[in-house]
């Protein structure tokens, strides 16, 4: 029996009431068969309709994937440096803190940079018709950080950047407050543009980090991290 650390986040916790749990399985158990199996454990995460990623110590993997004793792995539910970093990657970075975007533009100038632009998404206190009070975010960390970074050095290889930082605020963000910057120089505009458009929509694909709407009424995963539209037993 292979003993393994199970991590859960945004909606599957809330559904299934923990955060983590160790349970024990055969050899060769998948963990496209250890998710079924917490469906079963867990009735309301039937209801999940949504596709759900897999990742076994913080690198993503198939459902096939078979992990060994002592292994983490990790439930994701969809989602809206060193010294052998490429030049041109900046900070990465997860924050509780309300986010510098000014630094973060300072830390991507350059002489050599004749463009630096900057994506800075912010609470909004409305959506779909509802009057939003805050929003908050959560992430799996370890795993996030190396995404953001990933996606960091893949638009350096797809444009000619100079350089790129993104930082992303978890826990409560209060209306008109910004929970994510990305800030990409360049010497020519079109590179920095086309850069910091990827960089945000790649992050609200594949970067671990979940958004709860808190409005008047209730409350709910949104975006693309929801699971289903909020109905009277789940708004509260």
């Amino acid at each position: 029996m292979n003993r393994i650390t199970i991590r859960l986040f945004a909606t599957i916790r809330e559904r299934a009431a923990t955060s983590e749990l160790v349970r024990e399985f055969p050899d060769g158990t998948t963990v496209g068969q250890i998710w079924a199996g917490l469906k079963k454990e867990f009735p309301k995460l039937e209801g999940y309709r949504d596709s759900v990623g897999f990742a076994v110590n913080q690198e993503y993997v198939r459902d096939d994937f078979v992990p060994r004793a002592g292994d983490e792995v990790a439930f994701i539910p969809p989602v809206s440096g060193g010294v052998d970093a490429p030049a041109w990657l900046g900070s990465i970075q997860i924050v509780r803190e309300p986010i510098d975007v000014a630094a973060l533009e300072r830390e991507v100038s350059h002489r050599g940079a004749g463009a630096v632009c900057t994506f800075a998404g912010t609470t909004r206190d409305n959506n779909v018709g509802r009057r939003v009070i805050r929003l908050e975010y959560e992430a799996y960390e370890p795993m996030a950080l190396s995404e953001m970074r990933r996606l960091a050095e893949e638009a350096g290889r797809r444009w000619a950047i100079t350089r790129v930082a993104i930082t992303h605020r978890i826990g409560i963000v209060e209306i008109g407050e910004t929970s994510v910057a990305i800030s990409v120089s360049a010497p020519h505009r079109g590179e920095a543009f086309e850069a910091c458009r990827f960089a945000i929509d790649r992050l609200k694909e594949i970067v671990p980090i979940w958004k709860k709407e808190h409005f008047e009424g209730g409350e709910i995963w949104v975006g693309c991290q929801t699971s289903h539209p909020p109905d009277a037993r789940e708004a509260h």
